[in-house]
């Protein structure tokens, strides 16, 4: 997952003095701190190096991110007039990601890189929340008590959120991953009805570029095949579904993603083997399976833990 730099004492050295939204934007140090895991830990891809909220900062939207919580907007998106206000994305101010991709590229030579993108969810909902929430109580009062500035608000998002990945892809990703880390607080209705439509919209943005792409969610157990049908070829899932159970939902077809329980990095060698060798095994019943970790690596974990993950998986699977 993106976040597994955060666990290398080199990224947070590299890190010193330097706000998280201004690392992404400069190209050296994104680049930079892609490459790192990939280097520590041998593992068959990265993932580029961002936070869902780059291309909202890249539009003109003030938001920063505060330490130990998260993005913040000291000014909500929550009225038609609010979502007609937001300023458009202009390309140019796609140059710094362009940029960090290519630098990265350059540097990884065979070994693909992913691009990262948030679903227009997940940006919608830090904006119309102004931070971080776990239920988005505001963000879900404002789909069905007026659905045409929700269908404003949802179209920018996917707009900008396109062309991020967009930029990121035709920079030289060899696959594109988009986001939904909030979609979790949705029944399957309304993701159905106001949200799969416009992750479709923003992907519609790359699928001519012809790389894969990979949808993933947090607590999404229950809609996988509704994220599925958005038009992907693999779907992440977290710790909470067995992958088995996963495929029986989405169908032997779909590339799945995941899904090591973040919690066991921490546990004794032998429990962790042991689910590695479990979710090894329960992946077998998809065409594909791209063995990742469930949701991101908690910042305190043990950096030679996830090398020898790595290591494991690469002798056995």
């Amino acid at each position: 997952m993106r976040q597994a730099g955060r666990s290398l004492p080199e990224y947070r050295e590299l890190r010193v003095g330097t706000d998280m939204l201004d690392a992404c934007l400069n190209p050296e140090l994104a680049s930079e701190i892609t490459l790192q895991p990939v280097r520590r830990h041998g593992v068959d891809a990265g993932i580029f190096f961002s936070d869902i909220v780059i291309p909202v900062r890249l539009s003109g939207v003030d938001v920063r991110i505060v330490a130990g919580r998260g993005p913040v907007l000291d000014d909500p998106v929550r009225t038609a007039a609010d979502v007609a206000a937001l300023p458009p994305l202009d390309p140019a101010a796609l140059a710094p990601i362009r940029e960090a991709v290519a630098l990265t590229v350059a540097q990884l030579g065979a070994t693909p890189l992913i691009g990262f993108a948030g679903a227009p969810y997940t940006l919608a909902s830090y904006l119309v929340e102004g931070g971080p929430s776990k239920e988005q109580l505001k963000t879900r009062a404002l789909m069905h008590s007026d659905p045409e500035t929700w269908t404003a608000l949802l179209t920018w998002c996917a707009g900008i959120t396109g062309a991020f990945l967009a930029a990121q892809i035709e920079a030289g990703a060899s696959a594109g991953q988009l986001f939904d880390s909030w979609a979790g607080s949705l029944s399957l209705a309304d993701y159905t009805a106001h949200v799969a439509p416009f992750s479709t919209l923003a992907l519609d943005a790359v699928r001519e570029l012809d790389v894969p792409l990979i949808h993933f969610g947090v607590g999404t157990g229950e809609l996988l095949a509704a994220m599925r049908d958005v038009g992907v070829d693999a779907v992440g899932v977290d710790w909470r579904l067995p992958l088995d159970e996963a495929v029986r939902r989405v169908g032997p077809d779909v590339t799945v993603q995941g899904n090591i329980d973040p919690a066991l990095l921490r546990a004794p060698w032998p429990v962790l083997e042991a689910h590695l060798v479990d979710v090894l095994r329960r992946g077998q019943a998809a065409r594909a399976h791209v063995l990742n970790l469930g949701h991101g690596v908690p910042p305190d974990t043990d950096p030679t833990v996830l090398t020898r993950i790595v290591e494991f998986v690469h002798a056995h699977a």
